[in-house]
């Protein structure tokens, strides 16, 4: 006579009552909380139980707190938060595949090259055509990603392409002089994956797959004489690409980019970064260097002596 409604349900159907009595945890403050830099479930957790211990309430086990956290994310979120931080890392790599310029006149066909950039986080995506992958075209198109996010991460993981990573050990990191000329103008941090390991980079590696589908194969029957049409082409898919809606999770790229990692990039700074060619010259008797088509004099007393010469287009 003594056993409750509530007792009968807990013998007869314990696993209805899994739950009963523990303390629901706030999923939007944890979803707010793992933004933040070096915040992980676990840490939420263990405030959780902190709390539950106060209230005297029941709290969740680890994998089950981590389970409900997910479903929440999943059902109302477009990112988890889970491995990657919005606004800190930024992924690029150079496509496979080539697409073709032809030219106007002779009908030749010119390699096009592509680059893919991806925010982590959202799996937000840009994309463009190079005539090469020279440095000089490598760091335009960091630039022009940027641009095209409106800000900056915290981290760019790169692969070890000889534009960008002269050297790559254990115990030491060259990189291009002109990358990291960028790279401090927009107070990124470059960290080079490890050679043969496309795994520290699996959403540029991932993007580029679904790119090559979605971009590259797309435009495959089509011909293109300029650089600047292909990439008003590439740009009008990547618009589909990013506003697809994604197959397992509500949203899309660009609505997990504006929602949930826009606001977390850092500002771009106030003019873009300018690409500067470094070159050494042994200064002549004449005590003058050729840059380009120009002559420029120096000191007299450089006679003789190698010097380190930066240009730009613009000087």
């Amino acid at each position: 006579d003594t056993l409750t409604n509530m007792d009968l349900q807990q013998i007869l159907y314990p696993e209805r009552s899994v739950g009963l009595g523990r303390k629901i945890p706030d999923y939007e403050y944890i979803f707010k909380e793992l933004a933040k830099p070096g915040v992980t479930l676990s840490l939420l957790w263990a405030e959780y139980c902190a709390e539950c211990a106060d209230e005297k309430t029941i709290p969740y086990q680890h994998s089950q707190f981590n389970e409900k956290y997910h479903a929440y994310a999943a059902s109302k979120k477009a990112t988890l938060r889970i491995k990657h931080k919005p606004g800190e890392l930024m992924e690029v790599d150079w496509v496979g595949d080539t697409l073709a310029v032809y030219d106007k006149v002779s009908g030749e066909a010119i390699k096009a090259y592509i680059f893919v950039a991806c925010l982590p986080c959202s799996l937000y995506g840009y994309a463009e055509a190079c005539p090469d992958m020279k440095s000089n075209n490598w760091i335009q198109a960091h630039v022009h990603a940027y641009n095209y996010f409106g800000g900056v991460t915290r981290i760019l993981v790169v692969d070890n392409l000889k534009t960008g990573v002269i050297k790559n050990t254990r115990t030491e990191l060259v990189l291009n002089r002109s990358y990291h000329e960028m790279a401090e103008h927009y107070g990124t941090a470059i960290i080079p994956a490890r050679p043969v390991s496309p795994q520290d980079k699996p959403s540029a590696e991932g993007t580029v797959r679904v790119m090559e589908t979605w971009i590259m194969a797309a435009l495959r029957n089509r011909k293109f004489f300029t650089f600047d049409d292909l990439n008003l082409a590439i740009r009008e898919k990547l618009i589909e690409f990013n506003t697809k809606p994604f197959q397992k999770k509500q949203g899309s790229r660009l609505i997990a980019f504006e929602e949930e990692e826009r606001s977390f990039l850092m500002p771009l700074p106030a003019s873009p970064y300018e690409t500067a060619i470094w070159s050494k010259a042994t200064i002549q008797p004449d005590y003058l260097i050729t840059v380009g088509e120009c002559k420029y004099s120096v000191p007299y007393e450089f006679i003789g002596k190698e010097v380190e010469i930066r240009s730009t287009e613009k000087s």
